[in-house]
């Protein structure tokens, strides 16, 4: 492994935790498209613009806001029903998923931090983590995932990112997180990591280092 490849300042990085959409592979499309059916179920339209408010937020909190956009209100039972057959429709998206999908650099960046001996986490809200890493078939590059069925808060809040490094035995101090959303990178902040944004600076504030894919780590 290449020197200093994380080029941050501080402590030499121990660990790396990456989020999973929009880091590794781009499956915003499948949640989109499930999302715009439940809507159009529901007697409304769900553009590619409000789409934008559930990047990095929980499925709860995504019908939540898919519903006061379409100014909407549903009792528990309604919104657990709702949230199922999204996840179903979802799921049946992804099941044509395959190691095509990934994005670049995202599985030599992954080899070249095992081969350097850098333990590797998966910090993601996806209830379907563990099912989308099969399907890319990199679900052996990571030595812990936690996923939205090991968390009961979503970012902002750190708490699937403090966990990761928990399981991975490394203090939060010495982690680093691979994010695409601000949530992410306010949660990666708060839990005292340092932060790798896949994205620009005016849209993601408060990271250390941007860059556009992982293969700019390679």
């Amino acid at each position: 492994m290449k020197k200093n490849i994380f080029a941050l300042e501080g402590e030499p990085v121990r660990g790396a935790i990456f989020d999973l959409d929009g880091v590794l592979v781009d499956t915003a499309k499948y949640h989109y498209l499930a999302w715009k059916r439940l809507a159009r179920e529901l007697g409304f339209d769900f553009t590619e613009e409000n789409n934008e408010r559930l990047k990095g937020v929980s499925r709860a909190r995504s019908l939540e806001i898919l519903l006061e956009t379409g100014g909407l209100s549903m009792d528990e039972a309604e919104k657990a029903a709702a949230a199922e057959k999204k996840n179903a429709w979802y799921v049946e998206y992804l099941r044509g998923l395959d190691e095509s999908a990934l994005l670049p650099g995202s599985r030599e960046f992954l080899e070249i931090l095992r081969g350097g001996g850098i333990p590797r986490g998966l910090g993601s809200a996806s209830k379907n983590a563990p099912f989308i890493l099969e399907r890319l078939g990199i679900s052996g590059l990571f030595d812990a995932v936690i996923d939205g069925t090991q968390v009961s808060r979503a970012k902002p809040d750190p708490e699937v990112f403090l966990k990761c490094a928990r399981v991975l035995e490394i203090p939060p101090a010495r982690c680093v997180v691979f994010e695409d959303s601000l949530a992410g990178i306010e949660a990666a902040k708060t839990g005292g990591m340092r932060a790798i944004a896949v994205g620009k600076q005016e849209n993601l504030p408060g990271a250390e280092k941007y860059i556009s894919s992982l293969q700019d780590m390679l």
